[in-house]
């Protein structure tokens, strides 16, 4: 039986870990923008990895089970309620039939994701239930979730339908292996193709400045405000390029991709990006660090810190011992 949707929230989406395979094609991976979350809240219910669920924004939704289950939340603080009772977030949580899930107010974090034991069933679009409003793809009718909707849910890894998964409930995941930024968190790059575009000085300032994370905060990219005007190094612009520094002739744009248009706030393109452009990159967040960009909320202090491909593909190493170590916790 599905999950009957009473409200929405700010925007919440079906979302599992995306569809790869297709940017070439200008359509972007997509899926859930903290993936360490996501992962965690299908292990405590009994789903797999990749099974989908809902990444509500800021404000989480209202709904109202139909059938017996076990949910998790985990990600942004966003204390659950069932039944206006508060409960933990990290944790496995038993809802009954007739049972109304809601949230308190939204304490640390921007957003969580809500797993329930099943996962949500609606139809994939290229391999994925991840919703990618631009392109219509996913989630219901390729859009966010609406007060209304029915969501189907699917079976568990038994074959049973979601009743059965209740088992899990009151596991919890360490808070020791729980990821979520600190107070001026700082996020890690590596210096891209060009770099070599700005003076040094320009490039000292950009590590050396505070950099405050703006309104423009969403599933394409964060914008980043505050810190001091690039000065660019001169040049006669290439052909097909714009008149402006910043402007180069149009290129791909890695996943995590930092373009500076104008050379002053800084854009890092998120899981929802364009996979191309004519705005100069002059680096890339590493792997390790892009699910903590989606918990980053407005007005947010940060600092970016240059690292080299040795530290990154270490830090991927430890983030992957963190995800190993989950898991073991949680089998």
């Amino acid at each position: 039986m599905p999950i009957k949707v009473i409200t929405s929230g700010i925007l919440t989406t079906i979302q599992d870990l995306g569809r790869p395979g297709y940017y070439h094609l200008g359509i972007p991976m997509g899926g859930a923008m903290d993936r360490f979350a996501m992962r965690t809240a299908n292990m405590l219910v009994g789903n797999p990895e990749d099974a989908a669920g809902l990444e509500a924004v800021f404000m989480g939704p209202e709904l109202e089970f139909t059938e017996d289950a076990t949910i998790a939340v985990c990600g942004a603080d966003l204390p659950p309620k069932i039944n206006d009772k508060e409960m933990p977030v990290w944790t496995a949580l038993s809802v009954k039939a007739g049972d109304v899930l809601s949230f308190d107010l939204l304490r640390k974090g921007a957003r969580a994701y809500i797993a329930i034991s099943g996962g949500i069933d609606t139809p994939p679009d290229l391999g994925s239930r991840s919703t990618y409003a631009i392109g219509a793809l996913g989630g219901v009718d390729g859009r966010a979730i609406a007060p209304g909707d029915m969501l189907p849910l699917g079976k568990t890894k038994r074959g049973k339908t979601k009743k059965h998964g209740t088992g899990r409930a009151g596991k919890t995941a360490p808070e020791n292996l729980r990821r979520l930024p600190d107070a001026t968190p700082q996020l890690r790059m590596l210096p891209g193709l060009y770099w070599h575009r700005i003076t040094a000085d320009s490039q000292q300032a950009f590590f050396k400045d505070t950099w405050k994370v703006a309104g423009e905060a969403d599933r394409m990219g964060y914008r980043f405000q505050g810190g001091s005007a690039m000065e660019f190094i001169p040049r006669e612009q290439p052909f097909g390029a714009g008149s402006d520094a910043s402007n180069i002739t149009d290129a791909c744009y890695p996943y995590g991709s930092v373009q500076v248009p104008s050379g002053t706030e800084p854009i890092i393109l998120h899981r929802d990006a364009v996979s191309g452009g004519g705005y100069f990159m002059i680096g890339t967040i590493i792997s390790a660090d892009m699910d903590f960009i989606g918990q980053l909320q407005p007005g947010t202090d940060m600092q970016f810190k240059e690292v080299d491909m040795e530290t990154a593909l270490k830090a991927r190493a430890e983030r992957n011992q963190t995800l190993t170590a989950m898991r073991a916790a949680l089998a």
